[in-house]
């Protein structure tokens, strides 16, 4: 007999199969045994690279700044960003702007 995978919700050794999907006893959680189970989303830059937190970007086109007369330049690099969820999915500091939620599909990853 095979070894299952525990359920990837509450852990339980008790899983069992039904046709093609993998079935929690404990809490009923059903998943496929091949599907991705992370539930955390998935950020992507203007060029469809993978973003990860800690990466370096650059700024792929003029963006003026709400509430400011300033504008944040082409090629702006922008170190060390932080993803949240939400419409801007980029937290960041830029030398000589300050602190700042950027969109991912303005930027491109380095």
């Amino acid at each position: 007999m095979s070894e299952l995978p525990p359920c990837p919700k509450c852990q339980s050794t008790y899983t069992y199969e039904d046709g093609a999907l993998l079935i929690c006893p404990e809490c009923g959680n059903e998943w496929s045994p091949g599907a991705d189970q992370s539930d955390e989303p998935q950020f992507t830059d203007a060029n469809g690279n993978l973003l990860t937190d800690g990466d370096t970007v650059t700024v792929i086109k003029d963006l003026k700044l709400k509430g400011s007369s300033q504008v944040l330049k082409v090629g702006t690099k922008v170190k060390n960003i932080r993803l949240v969820e939400g419409d801007h999915n980029i937290d960041c500091k830029i030398d000589g702007f300050g602190a700042m939620k950027l969109k991912s599909e303005f930027v491109k990853k380095i």
